[in-house]
């Protein structure tokens, strides 16, 4: 009886977290690729930590859907409104956005490698902890159209679901309760984050 109980009242439990979780989870990441602010990998493995305690079936895989599309959707919308901007003798908001967030030095290595590599740049810079929007706005620069950069973001978008959630189920692993996993998890994706920003300033010090 006890186990039936427990199973009863984990259920319904489970069955809200899902319907407030999911839609919350693909509105920040969709909010985070338009302005980059929010520490989208993050909220991507505190997530993969929660399904993977779950015990109702398919939560990672709805984890990983629902992070890959929003991020997917972010960021196309961004691209377009670059596009846009690029386009227009006042430029937008959006592409200063952008240009503000890519150091004439990291635009000048992303126009490089996207010449020399072209689609594998875009799909390996959604890897790399502010890579991201150097290589969108040397797509921008370079002119590639919205078919192109669609085709190329999209492996990169479900690359970058996997690794982040992939760091969530090893947070998960290694503790019992969901809350020590997200700790772990959050701890481990800062600390990758901050890692590429802390070597260039140890070169730029050197």
């Amino acid at each position: 009886m006890t186990v039936l109980a427990t199973a009863v009242t984990t259920v319904p439990y489970e069955s809200t977290q899902q319907a407030i979780g999911y839609p919350t989870l693909f509105l920040l990441v969709l909010i985070g690729a338009l302005v980059p602010v929010i520490p989208t990998g993050a909220l991507v493995s505190s997530a993969a930590v929660v399904a993977f305690h779950q015990t109702a079936p398919f939560s990672l895989a709805l984890v990983f859907v629902t992070a890959s599309t929003a991020a997917f959707l972010g960021d196309a919308t961004l691209y377009w409104l670059g596009r846009r901007g690029m386009r227009s003798k006042n430029g937008s908001r959006w592409l200063e956005a952008i240009r503000s967030r890519a150091p004439e030095e990291r635009l000048t290595q992303a126009q490089e490698k996207l010449a020399e590599h072209g689609v594998a740049v875009l799909v390996l810079s959604r890897l790399v902890p502010a890579g991201r929007l150097p290589v969108m706005l040397a797509c921008l620069l370079a002119e590639w159209p919205m078919r192109r950069f669609v085709r190329g973001n999209l492996p990169a978008c479900l690359a970058w679901a996997v690794t982040y959630q992939l760091i969530g189920i090893l947070g998960g692993s290694l503790f019992d309760e969901p809350w020590e996993g997200v700790v772990a998890a959050v701890a481990l994706t800062l600390v990758i984050s901050g890692v590429p920003s802390l070597w260039r300033r140890i070169r730029s010090a050197r």
